[in-house]
């Protein structure tokens, strides 16, 4: 079964260095709480917000060993008034036979009140 497994996380500055360890500790995270082996991943969407243009956040996931096969698409996120600026959102696809219920999806930063109700399986 494909799932999707979602993080987020706030970036603080506009900057390549930022939004690239910003967008590696979520995937990071991600990958550690789920237990994600590379093979296993169909996809990775990497969104942003309209205000982060220094980078491309995929170049975090490309320094994790195993990871240079998967496939990886970065978009803009729709810019809908008064949504959470400097943001970076990911949705890994992943084969997995973990229920949906399992699925530790993690919310960094100020992206937490985007699922406050996932907040108890979040890291700080």
């Amino acid at each position: 079964m494909i799932r999707g497994i979602r993080g987020a996380i706030t970036v603080k500055d506009n900057t390549e260095r930022e939004i690239v360890a910003s967008a590696g500790r979520v995937i990071s995270e991600l990958i550690s709480k789920n237990k994600i082996n590379p093979e296993k991943v169909a996809s990775v969407f990497i969104s942003v917000t309209e205000d982060l243009t220094a980078a491309f956040p995929a170049k975090a996931l490309r320094s994790f060993p195993g990871w240079s096969h998967v496939p990886v698409m970065c978009m803009k996120e729709i810019p809908v008034p008064s949504s959470l600026a400097m943001c970076i959102r990911v949705m890994l696809h992943v084969d997995t036979e973990m229920a949906q219920e399992e699925v530790k999806h993690v919310y960094m930063g100020g992206a937490k009140g985007l699922r406050p109700d996932l907040l108890e399986k979040s890291p700080s």
